[in-house]
């Protein structure tokens, strides 16, 4: 507000640096930002990092910086669990989220069943007929707003006992799995002796012998380096795990509404780039593992399908509408 008493002749220097302290302070910035902080597992280089640093980019480009996404990675705002706690709590605004969304929403188990998702555009078609018309409104009324689907990827099997060919090859294998009951059921199906650990702390549980081994997407397997403490590597493509980016309903609610326009629109157009990467890595992170001295092998996909029907039906059981979405899902491999 102007005040004509600012004006008049000042009686000392340190009264006119009052004054023009106070007028800069009851000025609007021009340069008023929003600052959105995202979290996330993934180690440098990874899909998870790619992905968060490109969406950034590109929230950046669309608000001509009004809103700046700072991202940190590798754990440093805690494991997706704790994050996703930070989220809700709102001391933290974003996080990518991948197997632990079924604890937290129990419909997001379908996708840690084994073998559902054939291949990305499949995804496309899960994301387009089950993801937005289903599962995101239930994530919703749990105080979860998911503005796009990204990737976490194939998973594939690691361990230093012996290679992976079957499912009684897993027999009395120590196995760290993610934060998802489903995993370690499935797990236990395959005779494997599961158990859940934050991401940042699976190095050193395979440098130790705590763990024997653990299942992930080359991405991550090679970014958080594990081909320096696993001996063998079994390709059993046993889930594909979406990623997603997640923002409070709360949070989201309370900012203006063409900004929650441009980063949802940054938030979805980042899925080609996510996606492309994830397939070129899935290429090129193979080779990189061999060379290190991991010895490589192809399961038998077909055992482990047959094994995994147990799941399923408790699947199918358990969770409200679970056979339908699984039912659903599966057709649309199907489609053309």
């Amino acid at each position: 507000m102007y005040d004509a008493r600012l004006f008049r002749e000042p009686r000392d220097m340190k009264t006119l640096l009052a004054a023009v302290l106070l007028l800069c302070a009851a000025a609007p910035s021009a340069s008023a930002q929003t600052e959105l902080k995202l979290g996330h597992v993934g180690s440098p280089g990874s899909l998870f990092a790619l992905s968060a640093d490109e969406f950034a980019k590109r929230v950046k480009e669309k608000t001509k910086g009004k809103v700046v996404v700072t991202v940190f990675g590798s754990s440093q705002l805690g494991d997706d669990t704790e994050m996703m706690q930070k989220v809700k709590l709102g001391t933290l605004d974003m996080t990518v989220p991948s197997t632990v969304m079924s604890s937290l929403v129990p419909a997001y188990g379908l996708f840690e069943m084994p073998y559902l998702v054939r291949d990305r555009d499949h995804m496309k078609r899960i994301e387009k007929e089950i993801v937005w018309p289903t599962l995101a409104p239930l994530a919703e009324k749990s105080g979860y707003k998911v503005i796009a689907v990204w990737e976490n990827g194939f998973r594939q099997i690691t361990n230093n006992a012996h290679p992976i060919k079957v499912p009684e090859d897993l027999r009395g294998i120590k196995l760290r799995v993610p934060k998802g009951k489903w995993r370690i059921k499935m797990f236990q199906a395959y005779g494997a002796s599961p158990s859940a650990m934050g991401f940042s702390e699976v190095f050193v549980a395979l440098q130790t012998g705590v763990m024997d081994g653990e299942e992930n997407p080359l991405t991550q397997i090679y970014t958080a380096k594990f081909q320096e403490v696993q001996k063998f590597l079994s390709m059993t493509d046993h889930v594909y795990t979406p990623a997603y980016l997640v923002v409070s309903v709360r949070k989201w609610a309370s900012l203006p509404a063409d900004q929650r326009k441009a980063v949802e629109e940054a938030a979805k157009e980042t899925q080609p780039f996510v996606y492309e990467n994830g397939a070129k890595m899935d290429k090129d992170l193979l080779g990189k593992i061999k060379e290190a001295g991991v010895k490589v092998n192809d399961a038998d996909k077909a055992a482990f399908q047959k094994a995994s029907k147990p799941v399923y039906d408790e699947f199918g059981k358990e969770v409200p509408n679970g056979k339908e979405m699984i039912d659903k899902a599966l057709a649309l491999g199907q489609s053309k």
